[in-house]
């Protein structure tokens, strides 16, 4: 496995870094950023826990890095942020650039099942075993009984972590979102997804929506959920009602918070970014 230092920068006393590897899960290239805290850079390094932020459509792996302004916080925590690429890129699959909301930039974070997408887009198996294992070869993570990880998103990332963390509770020690598509068979970003990974089964979709997974059991570490109140998205794709209610009959330990004039974008995530970083410090510890 081939492993590439794009660029590095100082950055709160830390590095901000990003990288490329060749996915044998993949089968392609993938790139993700690294903010090493500078309790982990240097001549006394040591492990740190490991938060994975997982981004939203038409993201990458800067986007986080440049717009939540996540780094300080994380510095004085000792937190490694890592942000891994929204899905694969470069696949000459016909139709992967034809939508914003499907294909390129829009893997949804789990694997595909349905030609011609299952042969690259496998990036829940990637993100649970392959990456963990790359930070672990090439960076300082906490991982003296099993890897300290911490995972978190915004809107489809949001989706990514919920369901991530409800599927592998094992692996995700914490779990927090922004916005997050928290019922995606009931709204059009996911039916589009769901039909084009999946197939038409919806049983198989069930498997991948946090409000069914919920529902059948399945638990996760305590939640944190901001959502905007301005958000456009709010009505027809998100449903964090439906989520809370679950959560509510489940169980499951959610805090959701609503916030009036906040909108879906990086403005609402960096005003509460703190919050989630210190929630997800405290469950890693």
């Amino acid at each position: 496995m081939t492993f590439e230092v794009i660029s590095e920068h100082a950055c709160f006393g830390g590095v901000q870094g990003y990288y490329k590897h060749s996915s044998t899960v993949i089968g392609l290239p993938m790139r993700f950023g690294v903010y090493r805290p500078p309790q982990a850079y240097g001549p006394a390094a040591r492990p740190v826990p490991v938060l994975l932020y997982l981004a939203g459509l038409t993201c990458n792996e800067e986007t986080f890095a440049i717009k939540a302004g996540a780094q300080r916080v994380a510095a004085e925590l000792g937190l490694m942020l890592v942000t891994p690429d929204t899905s694969p890129r470069g696949t000459g699959v016909e139709g992967a650039d034809a939508a914003w909301d499907f294909g390129t930039a829009a893997g949804f974070y789990l694997d595909a099942t349905q030609a011609p997408w299952a042969h690259h887009w496998r990036m829940e198996s990637y993100l649970t075993g392959e990456l963990p294992a790359v930070l672990a070869q090439h960076f300082p993570v906490e991982s003296r009984d099993g890897l300290h990880l911490g995972v978190f998103g915004h809107s489809m990332g949001g989706h990514g972590a919920l369901t991530l963390a409800l599927r592998h509770p094992g692996l995700f020690r914490s779990c927090s979102a922004f916005a997050p598509i928290a019922a995606p068979m009931q709204c059009p970003w996911g039916v589009k997804a769901f039909t084009g990974y999946l197939g038409e089964d919806r049983s198989a979709w069930a498997a991948h929506d946090a409000t069914a997974l919920v529902q059948a059991g399945h638990k996760a570490p305590p939640l944190l959920v901001d959502q905007g109140e301005a958000d456009k998205f709010l009505a027809e794709q998100l449903h964090p009602h439906l989520f809370e209610s679950a959560c509510r009959e489940a169980g499951q330990a959610l805090t959701l918070r609503r916030h009036a004039g906040y909108d879906h974008g990086y403005f609402f995530i960096s005003s509460f970014v703190e919050d989630h970083l210190r929630h997800h410090a405290k469950h890693l510890a």
